[in-house]
């Protein structure tokens, strides 16, 4: 089967103040849904446990998935999680490639998980 990218969102909440909430998302190439839920899972557990071992979060995966921007004191709710196909912005890669945003400026890629506060 033909590996897709998708993206999986998952709402994330602040253990210490519940009322801050917001949403991690992972995207990465998996061969079904199902695969990317679980996969996403697993780069977020890694960096989850090297964090809380003292150790610097893990880059990205063979595979390309990783779980950056992971914050102590956030739990993620894998229940709610919701996966789909991932249609990348056009315009930003043609941006990256002529060198106008890198990601060392704030630019997102596919190995990094975005957190938010809402």
């Amino acid at each position: 089967m033909t590996k897709v990218y998708f993206q999986v969102d998952v709402p994330t909440r602040n253990c210490a103040q519940p009322e801050r909430c917001g949403l991690h998302v992972f995207t990465g190439a998996a061969e079904t849904e199902a695969d990317a839920l679980r996969i996403a899972r697993e780069a977020c557990e890694a960096a989850v446990a090297a964090r809380a071992a003292g150790f610097a979060v893990p880059r990205r995966r063979p595979d390309g998935w990783g779980a950056r921007g992971v914050r102590s004191g956030w739990v993620f709710d894998w229940a709610g999680a919701t996966v789909a196909l991932w249609e990348h912005d056009r315009a930003l890669w043609s941006f990256r490639n002529r060198g106008v945003a890198s990601r060392d400026q704030g630019v997102a890629s596919r190995d990094q998980g975005v957190a938010s506060s809402r």
